[in-house]
């Protein structure tokens, strides 16, 4: 029953908008607690202390939920109809990462979980799910490894055979005991690609990430100033960075995003520094509505693109960033005082 179970639950998943399904057990991934242990004590989370204080629940499933008998790991592709290395070559344009120049992601996928959930239930009433998407203490990325979706490459993401770098996990806990799906290799063989493109060397070797290096902490889950040393690394990047997924070979297999709600706006895949810049509170919020830029705030979202001005060398963006040396937030007025400190060199 449960063999057959799996297989009409992979065709409701797929039917749900999910491209690939895989099932593993929560003590398929024993190596995670150790690894965080040790990512923690060398202080690579940098001040996201929510990993320290939940590290236990987050490098053990089973004692997140010791009555779950299967993880289901579900992945949906956003990969983008344009090549977002293109903006990088584009001074007076902001780069924001592919997965935020629409809607938030999770919402979308919890909904569909739900709805595989219930399926779920219905066939086996006495049962019980948990659904969970990025938002929760659970190492995605080595479970589904563990389902069999794909790899984590030598940039820490997840790499899948026909799904490439562009696509985001959502996980369905489960009592109900269902076969497991067989482990893929790692397939990155000597290919570097990702750990020469990072712009800050995030990678103190393969494998492994320093968040305190990465763009993408260092836009989003940064709050105060960006030290000195990293801000002309950041580039044009005012949110997130792509560079490691972009380059990687195992993109040219990738499947197109089915949901239209993850293809770009046309208005965020290279937007004008200059008019994000002058965005006030009411006017970020308006722009970034249902978008995972919106919850980095006004302050922080204008701080990184002062830094992207500071970047461009484009003498015309001086007035703007002299504008808001004075702001009410301090952390913008540090930003912008060192943007035209720079344009002015």
């Amino acid at each position: 029953m449960s063999a057959e179970l799996k297989a009409r639950l992979t065709e409701v998943a797929k039917e749900a908008g999910f491209s690939n399904i895989g099932v593993c057990r929560t003590s398929d991934v024993p190596q995670i607690a150790e690894r965080l242990k040790t990512y923690v004590a060398q202080g690579r989370h940098g001040k996201m202390q929510w990993m320290a204080e939940r590290m236990n629940w987050r490098g053990s499933p089973q004692d997140l939920w010791p009555d779950a008998r299967s993880v289901i790991m579900l992945a949906e592709p956003y990969t983008p109809e344009h090549d977002p290395m293109d903006v990088i070559g584009m001074p007076d344009r902001a780069a924001i990462s592919v997965y935020a120049q629409n809607r938030d992601y999770h919402e979308i996928v919890k909904k569909r979980l739900k709805r595989v959930g219930r399926w779920l239930l219905e066939q086996a009433p006495d049962e019980q799910i948990k659904v969970f998407v990025d938002t929760a203490p659970v190492m995605e990325k080595p479970l589904a490894a563990a389902a069999g979706l794909g790899w984590q490459g030598k940039h820490t993401n997840l790499v899948g055979r026909n799904l490439g770098s562009w696509f985001f996990l959502g996980s369905i806990f489960t009592t109900i005991e269902l076969p497991t799906d067989t482990v893929e290799p790692e397939n990155c063989g000597s290919c570097t690609a990702c750990l020469d493109a990072c712009p800050t060397d995030a990678f103190p070797a393969p494998y492994q990430l320093d968040a305190r290096r990465c763009i993408s902490y260092l836009t989003i889950e940064l709050d105060g100033p960006v030290d000195e040393e990293f801000r002309p690394m950041l580039g044009n990047r005012i949110y997130g960075c792509d560079d490691c997924l972009a380059v990687c070979p195992w993109n040219k297999f990738a499947q197109e995003a089915r949901e239209m709600r993850y293809v770009a706006r046309e208005d965020l895949i290279a937007p004008k520094l200059a008019e994000l810049a002058v965005l006030d509170d009411a006017a970020f919020r308006a722009m970034f509505s249902g978008s995972p830029v919106k919850r980095i705030k006004r302050g922080r979202f204008v701080r990184n693109v002062l830094y992207a001005i500071g970047n461009s060398g484009d003498a015309s963006l001086r007035e703007v960033a002299l504008g808001l040396t004075d702001d009410a937030d301090a952390v913008v007025a540090d930003a912008a005082r060192w943007a035209v400190s720079r344009l002015s060199a």
